[in-house]
């Protein structure tokens, strides 16, 4: 598994977590072994971990808007974006907003990938 199908990975998992609100711990666990990626398994467990303060970030860069109001997706996605941006000084910060936006166009609606981008910009 590549980095992109990783991140695509990630979201779809993280989106799960958030939706569900299921026991993550337990979740965890069984996800990360059942996929041999150390890329995924650090985003799924960074963004978990840090999730109170990278959600703080995204609510400092919206503008007349609020984090509860954004779509899961879209949320996932900047939280993934954002883990990478703060914690992961190997990733360029253009890739980590390139993936991030792609993914938006891809998962979520028609202005997702603008919203994405428009954040993301704000935060670096």
């Amino acid at each position: 598994m590549n980095r992109h199908q990783a991140r695509e990975k990630a979201l779809q998992t993280l989106f799960q977590l958030d939706f569900n609100k299921q026991e993550i711990e337990e979740k965890l666990e069984s996800l990360s072994e059942k996929q041999n990626n150390s890329f995924y398994n650090e985003l799924i467990a960074g963004v978990v971990n840090d999730v109170k303060e990278i959600d703080h970030f995204i609510e400092k860069n919206l503008e007349n808007w609020s984090i509860d109001r954004i779509a899961i997706v879209e949320k996932t996605i900047l939280r993934i974006a954002i883990y990478e941006l703060k914690y992961m000084d190997d990733i360029p910060p253009n890739v980590s907003i390139n993936e991030a936006v792609e993914l938006a166009k891809k998962y979520g609606d028609d202005q997702s990938g603008k919203f994405v981008n428009g954040v993301l910009a704000k935060i670096i």
